[in-house]
Formats: structure tokens, C-alpha cells, sequence
């Protein structure tokens, strides 16, 4: 939406740099929305969201500790319960041990990225980022004023960047190397091997490695390998990570970042004066989740396991399309090229022609441009309407 404009008045620069001028690609998702709404036949298959209901005894813990008052104001890292939870988790999943100073609670990966971004750069300083990528890392670096490096993450390569690459973007200038394994939303998953050069490479350079992790817990066969596990030393590394994905909370907004405790420090300043904390109740939600959740994690993530080698399945069967694999994540990139070079226009006519909505690849970066977004998170049998939809609309091409 662009911002109105009004001579009369004098607005902050940052809300002018984060302009929508990629939010074309979502226009695609809106028209289904409001078809929706009508009363159409709509198969919303650009959702990028969990379809589950956060578990029953997440939310019945939730509720138990609301009715006991846990409502007031949270400390500046956030509640102690949920920073042991997350040091816990983090230890487990690492053979580094992750001590609670290292933990900072935040409403939200975003809001963790944002703030651990803030903390470490300055305005005019080189930031190293991969394409394709998460669609809300792009209004971060405007805000921030600081000059993305694009390294491309090539179909032809599975969507996974290339060492040397990534290493010749650093410029003098870079302070970030920002990366996202599991990805978004390919599903690629970077090795140990990669991991590991990288952070030798940025730790012989303090340059911050910073790597969101928001799928970890959401893989199938290849497991996610934690940054903080491919590295020797912890030094110049921060891991983001939270429970939106694995765990269906993407309401709740709890997320966490795992770095240095000078860091940390400079977190808890920051958090005190922009971000106030989460709930209590929901923190303390957050930490029975994460201390109690392998049953209702694996539960979930098998089904969607089910939905995304169902979907291939049927995928193959049409002639002309080609399409990645996802090793993780909620969403499998369709190549539509033999169809349609334009992804955007494919996605409209597939909506005018079969009420199907799928987003534009456009929408991530120049790597998935000629491919379209097909979302999992729908039963199994509207999955499988939506992909005999697909192909009667390339029958027409």
C-alpha cells in the first residue's frame, strides 16, 4: 500500500525506505482472499502459515497459568523459565552447552532478527544475504539502511549457495553474513561442511554470522544441522530460532536468539525500550512446549511429510512442470518456465482459471523467478484438488 502523501507533514525516512514495491506478488493471495470471502470455490494454496491448532496442552498450560495472574511485565531477555527452556533445547541439539545468559526472548523471529541487526549495524554497512529469501528480511535491511550483498542460491545448485561465492561478497564495509537453513521457502538445508567453512571464515574476519533456524525442528530424512553445531568456536555466531513452525504458534510470536553474552547485553538494552517483552503465560507456554513436545512436533511434522511426498507424487505425472524437493518446510517450488516465464501472470491465470492461489516466486528473489510457491498446509485431499486443478489449467496451455 503506498504511503499517502501529505506536504503538511514530516515523517521518519524509515517508513519511506521500506516501500512495497514487491507486494505485486501477493496480489495473486489477496484476490483469492476476497474470492474467498464471497463464497467461491477457492483452494488457498499461497498460505504460509501452519494449518494445525496449537496443541491442546500447550494452550491448556497457557490458560492454567493466565488464571493464576501470570499477566505483568516481563524482564527485558524475557522470562528465566523459557531462557533455561531455550538453553536446554539449544544444548540438546549441539555439542556446544548453551548457557541461559546466551538466550534472549523475543515476540517473534522477526522481531529477533530486527533486533539483533540493530544491535550490530551501522547505517551504510554491507550486509552479505542469500536469494531466494524470506520475504520480511528485505523491509529489515531498508529500515536499517545498510546495502544488501546478493548471493544467488541457484535451482541448478538445489537452491543452496555456493562457499566461494558467499566468501568473495564480503566487502570491507560487510559487519553481517545473514543465512537462512532450513530455507525459506526452498526447504534447502546447508551441510556441515558449508557451515563450518563459514564460520571460520567470518570468526578470521569479526564478521557476524547470523542464521535464521525457524525450520529446524521441521525436517524430513536430511536432519537441519544447528550453526552452532558445525562450529569449533561460538565466537561472532548467533542463531535465531522459535516455535511458529514446528509447533503451530504462529500467533503466540515467541522466537530467541542463541550469541556472545555482550550480545546479550546489548539485547537487553535494546529490548527495554522497543520491544517490552512477551506475556508471561505465553512465555511459560513456550517453555512446556519446548520441554514437552517431541510427541506433538513429530505429529506434525509426519503429516506434512505425507502431504509434501503425496504432492510430488502427483506432481510428476505433469508433463512440463519440474519442481525442488523440499528437505524441509511447509512449501515445494514448482518451475513453471515450460509454461509461463512470467511466475506472476502463471498465478493469476491459475486463479482466474481454477480458483487455485499459488504465489509468485518473484515474491523471494531472482532465483525463484519462473516458479511458483505450493503451499502444504491444507488436508491432504484439497492438496491433491488442487493438484488436479494444475493440471487441467496446463492442459490449456
Amino acid at each position: 500500500m503506498a504511503l499517502p502523501d501529505n506536504p503538511a507533514r514530516r515523517f521518519s525516512a524509515v517508513t519511506g525506505r521500506i516501500d512495497d514495491s514487491g507486494n505485486d506478488a501477493w496480489a495473486v493471495h489477496d484476490d483469492a482472499l476476497a474470492l474467498k470471502r464471497q463464497g467461491k470455490d477457492v483452494i488457498l494454496l499461497s498460505i504460509g502459515e501452519p494449518d494445525f491448532r496449537t496443541p491442546e496442552p500447550i494452550v491448556d498450560n497457557a490458560v492454567s497459568h493466565l488464571r493464576v495472574g501470570r499477566t505483568h511485565y516481563s524482564p527485558a531477555l524475557g522470562e528465566l523459565n523459557l531462557r533455561r527452556a531455550v538453553a536446554d533445547y539449544e544444548t540438546r541439539v549441539s555439542p556446544h552447552r548453551c548457557r541461559v545468559d546466551e538466550v534472549a526472548i523475543f515476540p517473534g523471529v522477526t522481531s529477533a532478527i530486527y533486533s539483533v541487526l540493530s544491535c550490530v549495524l551501522e547505517a551504510g554497512d554491507d550486509v552479505v544475504v542469500v536469494d531466494p529469501m524470506y520475504v520480511g528480511y528485505e523491509p529489515i535491511l531498508k529500515a536499517l539502511d545498510v546495502r544488501p550483498i546478493v548471493v544467488e542460491a541457484r535451482p541448478e545448485n538445489e537452491f543452496l549457495p555456493d562457499l566461494d561465492e558467499l566468501c568473495d561478497a564480503v566487502t570491507a564495509e560487510t559487519r553481517v553474513m545473514f543465512i537462512n537453513t532450513p530455507a525459506n521457502p526452498t526447504g534447502a538445508i546447508m551441510d556441515l561442511a558449508l557451515l563450518r567453512r563459514l564460520a571460520v571464515f567470518c570468526q578470521q574476519r569479526e564478521i557476524w554470522l547470523v542464521c535464521d533456524e525457524i525450520y529446524s525442528m521441521f525436517t524430513y530424512g536430511k536432519p537441519h544441522i544447528s550453526l552452532r553445531t558445525a562450529a569449533a568456536s561460538l565466537d561472532w555466531l548467533v542463531v535465531i530460532d522459535g516455535l511458529s513452525k514446528s509447533h503451530a504458534m504462529s500467533g503466540w510470536r515467541i522466537g530467541w536468539a542463541v550469541g556472545p553474552d555482550d550480545l546479550v547485553a546489548h539485547l537487553a538494552r535494546f529490548n527495554a525500550m522497543s520491544m517490552f517483552g512477551c506475556p508471561q503465560f505465553i512465555q511459560d507456554a513456550a517453555a512446556f512446549a519446548l520441554n514437552n513436545d517431541e510427541y506433538y512436533v513429530k505429529e506434525m511434522r509426519d503429516v506434512y511429510q505425507v502431504r509434501r511426498d503425496r504432492v510430488c507424487e502427483r506432481l510428476d505425472a505433469i508433463d512440463g512442470l519440474t519442481y525442488h524437493k523440499p528437505e524441509s518446510g511447509m512449501f515445494v517450488m514448482i518451475d513453471v518456465r515450460a509454461y509461463e516465464q512470467d511466475d506472476k501472470v502463471f498465478a493469476r491465470k491459475f486463479l482466474d482459471a481454477e480458483r487455485v492461489s499459488v504465489l509468485p516466486g518473484v515474491a523471494f528473489g531472482n532465483c525463484t523467478r519462473g516458479h511458483v510457491r505450493f503451499s502444504l498446509v491444507q488436508p491432504l485431499g484439497v492438496l491433491m484438488d488442487g493438484c488436479d486443478r494444475l493440471q487441467q489449467f496446463v492442459n490449456t496451455l
